[in-house]
């Protein structure tokens, strides 16, 4: 799985790196965002949902920070 730092982006910086990052990952495979930002827990599942992409879910790094996981449908 590919993990994205984005701790200390604020909005809309992770939703950016989530969208550079995603053609590099192979269809069925996971891509994590690590992000401090309160809004990437709205925006990476709306994000997946325009984008087609599966929003596996949420949960935190080893330093507490959350990370929203991602697989890769197209």
């Amino acid at each position: 799985m590919i993990e994205l730092d984005c701790r200390g982006l604020p909005c809309p910086r992770p939703i950016i790196a989530l969208a550079k990052a995603l053609p590099g990952v192979a269809v069925g495979e996971l891509l994590a965002v690590v992000a401090d930002d309160p809004a990437a827990r709205h925006d990476v599942p709306a994000w997946c949902r325009l984008r087609g992409q599966e929003y596996v879910g949420a949960d935190t790094a080893d330093d507490g920070v959350p990370r929203h996981t991602i697989r890769r449908l197209s």
